[in-house]
């Protein structure tokens, strides 16, 4: 299966066996939801189906009411085509941040509008714990849907099942090693849930409906309470042999420097661009129980403890970014996370000139760092987005000879 570009999108080519059906439904579905409304005949010439297939599936879509007919569009002589969108009362997917100190509970529908939402802070992390308010809290939201629910997923820090690192320092969770988290969180919900890290899943939500919709292969740094990366490789995420992949937190920038807060080893990035360490500096200042509204006071104030942080990360972070597109050669490298815009903003700024690396091309399409979702509900957005990639996204293999053409 190869892929295609249309209007800068790529687009998965349909396979026209029986067999493929399933591929054929996912490629026509993410084709109509990236374009916002296609008719049938621009379907088949995008997706090289058949019309009848096209048809076929177009009708069981509806049927199933992910998608839904808007009526004819005049273009022209003739009679008009009908015109088929994504039916955002289709269904919803709820998506879960379980952090180490709050949790957020979002529901997200086809359409990527974002039905509810709640934020609950956590003193008890123990499984346990979690459990009991994972349960109440994803019953409150699939309550306020208004419609039908069609998957669960779940972020957490990571790194998963590592000695000394999983369930280790205060930006994870106490008491989580050895847990099967998925099967744990399923039976406290009563419904299949995927669990993923929270770089990872910030990426999947990129690619959906933010930054990366249109850029297949991308590189997320993502700000929770420490800090991570999220890997979109050919228009999927990239999670390693183990579910791992990203771990850049405890990627050691600074040899014999600071402590890392979570592993214990010196040198660490987390130790020197994440939230968290931000937040035990303001408290060394006297500012205590900051929250995002706060520090976006603090840097319109020019607080020196955040400017100072602000310095501290960008000067770590641009090699860091040099090094995955060494790496990764991805097409641009996104920040985003649990920080107030402004202040994302300043650190892609402040990190001026990046070291060169294979991404110093003289012809770019998009710049080497660019602008992702920020706020406090940026990873539970994610973790929605997680089953709805399985429902919507086919999987694409790229191809040298692509064609592009336009869905007029």
């Amino acid at each position: 299966m190869t892929v295609h570009t249309v209007d800068a999108y790529p687009v998965a080519i349909g396979k026209n066996p029986e067999r493929s059906r399933e591929h054929n439904r996912r490629v026509v579905l993410d084709l109509v939801r990236r374009h916002g409304s296609l008719g049938r005949a621009q379907i088949a010439r995008i997706t090289h189906l058949t019309p009848q297939a096209v048809a076929n599936i177009v009708d069981e879509l509806v049927g199933e009411e992910l998608l839904k007919e808007l009526g004819r569009r005049r273009t022209g002589r003739g009679q008009p085509p009908i015109q088929f969108a994504v039916n955002p009362d289709g269904g919803a997917t709820i998506g879960v941040e379980i952090a180490a100190d709050h949790m957020v509970t979002v529901g997200l529908d086809l359409a990527g509008v974002l039905r509810t939402h709640r934020v609950t802070p956590l003193k008890d992390t123990t499984p346990d714990a979690i459990f009991k308010t994972f349960a109440a809290e994803h019953a409150a939201v699939a309550k306020n849907l208004g419609c039908r629910l069609l998957g669960t997923g779940v972020v957490m820090p990571g790194p998963f099942e590592i000695d000394g690192m999983t369930s280790v320092g205060p930006t994870t969770l106490s008491g989580w090693g050895g847990i099967d988290a998925r099967q744990m969180l399923g039976e406290a919900c009563g419904q299949p849930v995927v669990v993923e890290n929270d770089a990872t899943a910030a990426a999947v939500g990129e690619r959906l409906f933010g930054a990366g919709l249109a850029i297949p292969n991308f590189c997320m740094i993502y700000f929770g309470v420490g800090i991570g990366l999220g890997i979109i490789q050919d228009g999927s995420p990239y999670r390693g042999a183990f579910g791992n992949a990203g771990e850049i937190g405890h990627v050691t920038v600074s040899p014999k420097g600071r402590p890392c807060p979570s592993c214990g080893q010196r040198g660490c990035l987390e130790a020197y661009a994440s939230v968290y360490v931000l937040k035990e500096k303001l408290v060394c200042a006297g500012v205590a129980d900051t929250e995002l509204d706060d520090l976006e006071a603090l840097f319109k104030a020019g607080n020196p403890v955040v400017m100072e942080w602000i310095e501290d990360a960008a000067a770590h972070l641009a090699p860091m970014v040099a090094m995955l597109e060494n790496i990764l050669d991805p097409q641009t490298v996104i920040l985003g996370g649990a920080l107030p815009e402004i202040v994302i903003s300043e650190v892609i700024a402040r990190m001026g000139t990046l070291p060169t690396s294979v991404a110093s091309r003289r012809q770019r399409e998009l710049p080497r760092v660019m602008h992702g979702k920020s706020g406090q509900l940026t990873a539970a957005l994610g973790a929605a987005a997680l089953p709805l990639f399985d429902i919507v996204t086919p999987k694409l293999e790229t191809s040298t000879g692509a064609a592009t053409q336009a869905p007029g």
